[in-house]
């Protein structure tokens, strides 16, 4: 994921904010194919989705907030070992890979616990203290093999009992051995064959003693196992602690998490686990991986190219802790910073659509039809239809270029955009104030502007009293000064204002008597927000 590269619009986009940034990460994947990912932080409106309908287009990747994650985390510990795996051997694969934890599994790859340095000195310090010494079901092999014990006599192919070191009165050993039991025998061929005679398990015979016959054929006749090692008697015993399964000493108190959990959470999960380490899961809870707190010594980030905004209050969420490689924009200059020189184009044109249109044919590079009809409706969406005042030279330039290409006549095309965009009856007035909504910060007052688009100012009217008193509680809810929202008719080339804020300021701002006609005001950015903020600028 961190090779991936979003191609992102602003909070609540319109429809040049998702063409633009389909369109721009088509140009960029053409000389690195998959690596820019169109994208959106919110859901799309009717224009919108009927413009990717009409196109045949999918909807950009919701990505709701730019967070780095652990998704995004370069390298993870992959090394694992199963339940069933002896201790010994959990070890030397901690010292083969120089860590000190190992994540376990079962047979279907399920995280189940953790064998850690920390983990293995609790576990044996206790088990020498209160449990007798023991083995679990072992293979005969495996069993010789951590012993490096040659197997004499092999009667049996599994082994499970108590483990004894016969050093006492040898008639108390016998007193508490049974036929699944293990004996720990030196230079002793008396001790040898009374223990054989037992019809034990298994006899080790330590120090590199020798091995009898008698006892050879003691035990064969016994069906007794015989082991011969030259560990001594209390190695033999330390390496059969050791032998033990690796879900015996394995810790569950291990922190988990998952692909979508966010770092800053991460990194003190894994500072307060004793283990100084988490471990990855799945849905299905399966392993994929491991960190730890040399995971977080470089700042992990996500990477993203912003189209049509440069301000964070309309940002994704998270926009802070990510690198910022691009901005393409055509809105005023926000105070949006970044460590490293980035690549900036802001310009004066109608549309963010119309800057990517430009770039596409001042490189020669392919335009699809697809993503040129894209951009015909950024551009026309954004200009209501080459109507508003915020219109250019190259927005109509643009258009003409692109109407070649295509095919499609844009008048034509722009009204039905604007009959799909202004399809209000389904929508409650909440949805339709936050659909378009941006967030300013305007000489120390925090303010909130939306606009909408209806056919006449018979719907504003119809509608006043849930205008006023749902603009009121958006305000209390998000917590700025002021908010406005402009209902906008394309067809008669004006605005109705609604204001919410202290009566003061209403006053101030000449808002008292709403709605307030503002004829001529069909641009948030050009016609309304240069003048509101002059006002704002003598409260």
């Amino acid at each position: 994921m961190t090779n991936s590269i979003y191609v992102i619009g602003h909070k609540n986009p319109d429809t040049d904010s998702i063409c633009s940034a389909i369109g721009y990460a088509a140009y960029l994947n053409q000389p690195d194919p998959g690596r820019y990912i169109p994208a959106r932080c919110g859901e799309i409106g009717a224009e919108t989705a009927y413009v990717l309908s009409h196109f045949g287009v999918d909807a950009p990747a919701l990505v709701e907030s730019v967070e780095p994650t652990v998704a995004d985390i370069p390298f993870t510990y992959t090394h694992r070992a199963q339940m069933d795996l002896p201790t010994i051997d959990v070890v030397d694969m901690m010292e083969e890979q120089d860590v000190r934890n190992i994540p376990i599994t079962d047979t279907e790859g399920k995280f189940v616990g953790l064998v850690s340095e920390h983990g293995l000195a609790r576990a044996y310090v206790r088990r020498t203290r209160i449990e007798p010494l023991s083995v679990l079901p072992i293979k005969v092999e495996t069993l010789a093999r951590i012993l490096e014990a040659e197997v004499v006599v092999r009667n049996r192919d599994l082994l499970e009992g108590n483990v004894y070191i016969s050093i006492d009165a040898l008639h108390v050993t016998l007193s508490r051995l049974t036929k699944d039991d293990i004996a720990i025998v030196g230079d002793n061929e008396p001790s040898q064959l009374a223990l054989i005679q037992a019809g034990i398990a298994l006899l080790i015979i330590a120090d590199g003693a020798p091995v009898g016959d008698r006892a050879i054929n003691a035990a064969k006749s016994q069906g007794v196992s015989v082991f011969s090692t030259k560990l001594d008697a209390f190695g033999v015993a330390k390496m059969i602690n050791l032998s033990l399964p690796a879900s015996e000493v394995m810790a569950t108190d291990v922190p988990i998490i998952h692909m979508d959990d966010g770092l800053d959470y991460v990194k003190q999960l894994v500072t307060n686990s004793r283990y100084r380490t988490a471990c990855i899961i799945d849905e299905e809870g399966k392993l994929l991986g491991m960190i730890s707190r040399n995971t977080f010594v470089y700042d992990i980030q996500k990477s993203v190219i912003l189209v049509d905004h440069n301000e964070y209050s309309q940002a994704v969420d998270g926009i802070e802790n990510a690198e910022i490689l691009e901005i393409i924009d055509h809105h005023r200059l926000g105070a949006m910073t970044t460590l490293k020189p980035i690549r900036f184009i802001m310009e004066p044109v109608g549309s963010t659509s119309t800057i990517v249109a430009s770039i596409y044919q001042e490189s020669g590079r392919t335009l699809p039809d697809t993503i040129a009809g894209l951009l015909l409706a950024g551009i026309l969406s954004d200009t209501l239809g080459l109507k508003m005042s915020t219109t250019t030279k190259k927005d109509e330039e643009m258009v003409a270029w692109l109407a070649e290409r295509t095919g499609i006549d844009p008048v034509e095309f722009g009204i039905s955009l604007f009959r799909e965009g202004m399809e209000l009856s389904s929508f409650s007035i909440e949805e339709l104030v936050k659909k378009d909504l941006k967030r300013y910060s305007l000489y120390s007052m925090d303010v909130a502007i939306s606009q909408v688009m209806a056919p006449s100012s018979e719907f504003a009217r119809q509608h006043e009293e849930e205008i006023r008193s749902t603009i009121e509680n958006l305000r209390k809810l998000m917590e700025v000064d002021i908010f406005v929202v402009l209902l906008t008719s394309v067809f008669e080339n004006g605005s109705d204002l609604y204001a919410a804020a202290d009566d003061h300021t209403l006053q101030r701002l000449d808002y008292l008597n709403q709605p307030v006609r503002l004829t001529g005001v069909m641009s948030r950015k050009k016609d309304f927000l240069p003048q509101f903020g002059q006002l704002i600028r003598g409260l």
